[in-house]
This record gives C-alpha cells, structure tokens and sequence, in this order.
C-alpha cells in the first residue's frame, strides 16, 4: 500500500511542504526511497573501492580490495545492484500494466522510458570525448587518458542491461524468477565443475540480473507479498551465499577486485545472484517501515530529490571523484586516501574523509548537466519530483 495523506498541521514548510503537496496519495514513496539507496550505494561503492594511484608519470586505477582481502564486508554494503533491478521490475511492470490500460502501445511505452534512460548519457560522451582530446594533446599518457575514461564509461554496461531488461518487461511478468536463477546455476556448473569456457559466463549478464527483476515484477503483480516471502528470500539468500564462498570457492567480494582469477559482478556468479536474493528479501521487508518514516516531510523531500536527479548522480560521480584526485596530483603533495596506494585500512580512513570533497565535486557536476535529465520543462508550476516512476540507475555500477 502506498503511505497515507498527511496532516496539513504535519506537512512542513518550504521545499520540503511543496513536494509534499505535489505527491500524488497514491505514490509509493518506499520504492522511491529503495531506488535512491540502490544509487546512493553505488557512488560511495565507487568511492570507497576505487583509487587513481600516481606511479611512473602516469596514472592507474586499483582497489584497496587487492591489497586487504579483509575488506571484502565493505562490498556487501555498497555492491546494491539487485535491489535496483527489483525496483526496476517492479516499476517497469507497473508501468507497462498502467501503458496498455490507457491503450499505449509497446514500443510507445518502450521508446519512451529509454528516451528518459539514454538522454542524459549523450551529455557525458560528449563532454568525456572533448576531454580525452584535450589530454592527448597535451601530452598525458594515453595510459592514462585510458584509465580515465574507462572509469567514466565502464559504469555504462548498466544501462544497457537495463534497457534489455526494460525491453524484457511483458516476457519477465511471465516468467518465475527460479527460471532464471536456474539458468545461472547451470551456466556457473558447466564454467567451474565441469571446466567450461570462461566466455560461457556472459550469459550471466542476462539471467543474473533478470532474477531481481522477475521478482519486482511478481511484487507488482500482486505476488511476494508476505513477510514470511521477503524473510525466506533474505535468509535463504544469504545462507546459499555463504555457502558458496566457504565451501565452492566463490569470492567473498561482492564486487570486482583487479587481478582476481573470478570476479563475483563482471559476470554475475550464482553467489552474487544470492546475495542478491538477500538483498531483496531485506528490501521488500523495509517497505513497510520506510512508508512510516517517509511520512515526514523533510524524509520524502530528500528521498525525491535523489530521485528526481539519480541519473545524473549515476552519470557524473566518478567524473566528480576523478577531478578532486587529478587536482590533488596537481599540487604536488602526498595526499593519503586520495592518489596513493590503498595498501591497507588507514588508506580507507583516509579516503573516508575525501568522500564531501567528492560530494562537492558532484555537486557541480550536478549544477552544469542537470538540465540533460529532464529536457525542457513542460510549464511552470509542475513538479518533476512526482512524476511516473521512471529507470534511474545504481551499478555499479557496475556497478562496478
């Protein structure tokens, strides 16, 4: 159910009062607020794990995880792509279901969201191809420039999996999700028991993913609606996760670490797609509390805000912690947690303390490419808070 009309007494003032006022009764502010986690996540997922290191005139990316396998529970954290993907199918379902009542077409309805989805990308492309030129030119390592862009686009599988999923929203509100999850399970047998090619492994890419969204979809169908469902998922998850790293020789990160011989995300293993299943349970368990809190004026108002510009978050956050570390190398100082090697855990305290100069540098970034979000406005006086629930990513990035 969705959370309830306020007070007028309650609702607040300012911004936060006309949000407030222009939510319709029916929103459910919990799937917004699962949605902003998912990519609140993702950045300081990014964040955390990734470090530019100076060595030899140029630059490199790594992550403390190489160095301190015993970070690997930071991953568990941020690594919250499944929870993104049960929004989204949930979303997309809803959505779709909503799109053929009103008698939309499906590629209508299709072109639509993507449109929403892709627009803003074209504004990174664009700004990161005037900027790789310029750092060629002047001479910077193409080492480097590589790094950097590869930084800025790697996050960009996301997308594109999501807008297959999108595309997959009639199939995915038909199919159980253990079919999937099968699949996954079978791929991941024939890879690692029986000594298959590696390459079998993108497969993942599809299935993995579409577990979490098969079941946003049965959500939005009226399914998985106990509690008994999400502590099931959560517990059961969890469980066959562990189970997998102890006794199967899965990574206990959840994300990928340079020069391991697997990586848990890039593609998907069956002990990431469990985890995952943890993770949804957990979601679909918060509904219920999180519609209480967001009752509060001043919680829905940040909960949608987040919303409102997730694609932007998603797009230009590592952007924005790139240029803190590339002016950081500018002024020639040893500066811990920022450009030097993540060898252990005072580098991530360090780095903790770098995370509001990032959120200022996104901050920035937020102020000159918001307007790529959204387009033009359509009138004054409507608020794009509340609009139809539409994809916004998290991955981590790619994931990530």
């Amino acid at each position: 159910m969705a959370s309830s009309t306020l007070d007028p007494a309650r609702r607040g003032s300012g911004l936060a009062q006309r949000i407030l006022l222009a939510t319709p009764p029916g929103r459910d502010r919990a799937v917004d607020a699962l949605r902003a986690f998912a990519v609140l996540g993702v950045v300081l997922g990014h964040w955390l794990v990734t470090a530019l290191v100076a060595d030899g005139g140029g630059v490199h990316s790594t992550s403390p995880l190489a160095y301190v396998p015993g970070l690997a529970p930071v991953s568990w954290v941020f690594q919250t792509l499944a929870v993104f993907f049960l929004v989204g199918g949930l979303v997309g379902a809803k959505g779709y279901a909503s799109a053929r009542a009103r008698g939309t077409a499906y590629g209508q309805w299709l072109g639509a969201r993507l449109k929403r989805l892709f627009r803003p990308v074209a504004a990174v492309l664009a700004v990161w191809a005037a900027v790789a030129g310029v750092l060629l030119a002047s001479g910077v390592a193409p080492g480097t420039v590589r790094t950097l862009v590869s930084l800025v686009c790697s996050p960009l599988w996301f997308l594109l999996v999501f807008a297959a999923l999108t595309a997959m929203t009639p199939l995915a509100a038909r199919i159980r999700p253990w079919w999937p999850l099968a699949a996954v399970a079978l791929v991941d047998l024939v890879r690692f028991g029986a000594g298959g090619p590696a390459w079998l492994g993108w497969a993942n890419v599809a299935a993995g993913w579409l577990v979490p969204y098969c079941l946003g979809a049965a959500r939005a169908q009226g399914r998985l609606q106990s509690r008994g469902t999400g502590w099931a998922l959560l517990a059961g998850g969890a469980l066959s996760a562990a189970l997998l790293v102890v006794f199967a020789g899965y990574p206990a990160s959840m994300v990928g670490v340079p020069g391991a011989a697997v990586s848990n995300l890039s593609p998907p293993t069956l002990a990431a797609v469990a985890f995952g299943l943890a993770q949804c349970g957990a979601a679909l368990l918060l509904l219920g509390p999180l519609r209480r809190v967001l009752r509060r004026p001043a919680a829905w108002a940040a909960v949608a805000v987040v919303n409102l510009f997730a694609m932007t978050v998603f797009l230009w956050h590592q952007t924005s912690m790139m240029a803190v570390t590339m002016a950081g190398l500018l002024t020639g100082a040893h500066l811990p947690g920022l450009h030097t090697v993540p060898d252990g855990p005072l580098w991530l305290v360090a780095r903790l303390a770098w995370l509001p100069v990032f959120g200022a540098a996104l901050l920035g970034c937020w102020a000159l490419f918001r307007r790529f979000e959204h387009g033009r406005p359509r009138g004054r006086g409507r608020s794009r808070v509340v609009r139809e629930h539409r994809p916004a990513p998290v991955a981590a990035a790619r994931r990530p």
